[in-house]
């Protein structure tokens, strides 16, 4: 988990990524006409489901995202921490925006 945020405790939120998880790899073994139909379209509403959750818990469904990303093995969580800081480092500047 690239931020340890009190959310990615709930139940919710760890059954909607081992959701997403699973629609992916399920998806791994369907015809490769379909690429551009239905598996995309179970992804996007699979991952849709965890960013959702992420989104209305916490605001950051990017984190939730790029989680994924990683337990799929698209990037290694190393190669992350810089986009991890500097989400933080947004949020903390739009908040401190927001509030002035």
């Amino acid at each position: 988990m690239l931020l340890q945020l009190a959310h990615t405790r709930l139940d919710v939120f760890v059954v909607s990524k081992q959701f997403a998880l699973a629609c992916y790899k399920a998806t791994k073994v369907f015809p490769s006409e379909e690429k551009f139909s239905m598996i995309q379209q179970i992804r996007r509403a699979a991952l849709s489901v965890h960013l959702n959750v992420a989104e209305g818990c916490s605001r950051k469904s990017v984190v939730a995202a790029l989680d994924v990303a990683v337990e799929l093995g698209y990037s290694a969580k190393e190669r992350l921490t810089e986009v991890g800081e500097l989400l933080v480092r947004s949020f903390q500047l739009i908040s401190k925006m927001i509030s002035r």
